[in-house]
């Protein structure tokens, strides 16, 4: 069972998924291992994740483990009809994801992944766990765990726990270094830039960008949009982090400010109303919006709605709203994530590391099963550094080891000056 696009579409999609395979070596060692020694054997999992050549090669590599996988999406314009036919046909995998699905048919699709009663969750943005909590608590006694994916569904995982709600471990997947520090950053930061420039064709060199937020997320796409020549301006509401940004040379100023001067705007914060009517009120005619959070809450949308004198659509993903005194403000891609609907999210490269995370976490749940407690877990240690380890094997890098002495030395309190 699948409710796909077209099965039609899967040559097309068996081709990109091989493309980026070949960009995914670490999880081609993780996947020649789960062949090997089939872990997760007779394990069932539902995973919520952007249905993408990259989350195509995850999921081969845990039915290659021995896992019965099924797949829905965890954003309604994310989905590749091409990749997700391709998963179904020619590696029968189930998937439940259509692109633009509206918000009926999205939980539809989470509610038949979860009707396969699965094991583990795999999470990106915790729509998975949410349901399971909400609607499905009857699936919760054959649960082992979860694991979740972005820094949005690991916020809301923790509210959970912190509320004593939360029925079952989950493994945060985003605060293992080599996802958050290389996909947050390099990822988001790379593939944030090419969904705009895919959707307005816009010269970057010359333009005021303002970056709601300077977490990881925000870091990577202030640094890629400052390296195409842009201006860059920050909003944060974090001191600390509103000070990283001024001294990594960027100016820094309440939304309020800057949106009287930006040109772009893009939201990275994982946060609701970062963009609110009092803000579209004194921006520039023209001025670009687009969002770079998992949900579309960033920017307020019922503006639009509620004061927009007439509407059209410039191009596919590009829609201009007109107000009474003539400004025009332009949204891109209805302000969901505009790296997945815009463009083809993160490269293969960097999501290497990531789904061997995930892949790895699934694992761990399994080997660990009946011994967690139901709270959110950041990912071991050893299997972050052993990750690492092997992303710089397949670069051909080598670097040094600590000596005995060094060791000793860092280890002690004797030694000094």
């Amino acid at each position: 069972m699948s409710d796909i696009k077209d099965r039609a579409l899967s040559s097309a999609g068996r081709e990109k998924i091989d493309w980026a395979g070949s960009f995914m070596p670490v999880l081609a060692k993780v996947r020649d291992r789960f062949q090997k020694e089939r872990p997760l054997h007779g394990i069932r999992i539902g995973a919520c994740l952007h249905i993408t050549t990259e989350t195509a090669n995850l999921a081969i590599a845990i039915k290659a483990g021995g896992g019965e996988i099924s797949l829905c999406a965890s954003n309604p314009l994310s989905t590749k009809d091409d990749v997700a036919a391709s998963l179904v046909v020619d590696f029968e995998i189930p998937v439940y994801a259509v692109e633009g699905e509206d918000r009926d048919l999205y939980y539809r699709h989470i509610y038949q992944v979860l009707d396969t009663k699965p094991h583990i969750t795999i999470d990106d943005g915790a729509d998975l766990v949410s349901t399971v909590h909400t609607q499905r608590t009857e699936l919760i006694p054959e649960i082992i765990g979860g694991t979740e994916e972005t820094t949005t569904g690991v916020i809301r995982l923790r509210a959970l726990a912190r509320s004593g709600e939360l029925a079952y471990p989950i493994i945060a997947v985003n605060d293992s270094q080599t996802k958050y520090l290389f996909d947050n950053r390099y990822g988001t930061g790379q593939s944030t830039i090419d969904g705009i420039l895919r959707a307005t064709n816009l010269l970057l060199a010359g333009t005021v960008v303002v970056v709601a937020g300077y977490g990881w997320c925000g870091r990577g796409i202030a640094m890629r949009a400052e390296g195409m020549g842009a201006e860059v301006i920050v909003t944060e509401t974090n001191p600390v982090r509103a000070l990283e940004a001024r001294m990594d040379g960027h100016r820094v100023m309440s939304m309020m400010d800057a949106a009287k001067v930006g040109e772009v705007f893009v939201t990275a914060t994982g946060d609701v109303g970062v963009i609110r009517a009092e803000h579209i009120d004194v921006m520039r005619d023209g001025a670009i919006l687009c969002n770079a959070g998992h949900f579309d809450v960033e920017i307020d949308k019922s503006v639009f709605a509620g004061r927009a004198v007439k509407r059209r659509r410039l191009r596919e993903m590009v829609e201009e709203f007109e107000f009474m005194d003539g400004r025009r403000i332009r949204l891109l891609s209805e302000g969901r994530l505009v790296n997945l609907s815009c463009a083809e999210g993160h490269p293969p490269s960097v999501m290497d590391m990531s789904f061997a995370n995930q892949a790895l976490a699934s694992e761990y749940l399994v080997k660990k099963r009946g011994e967690l407690e139901r709270k959110v877990y950041s990912i071991p240690e050893e299997m972050d550094v052993e990750i690492a380890r092997m992303k710089l094997e397949t670069l051909g890098i080598s670097i040094d080891e600590l000596t005995e002495e060094q060791k000793k030395y860092l280890s002690s309190w004797e030694l000094g000056t």
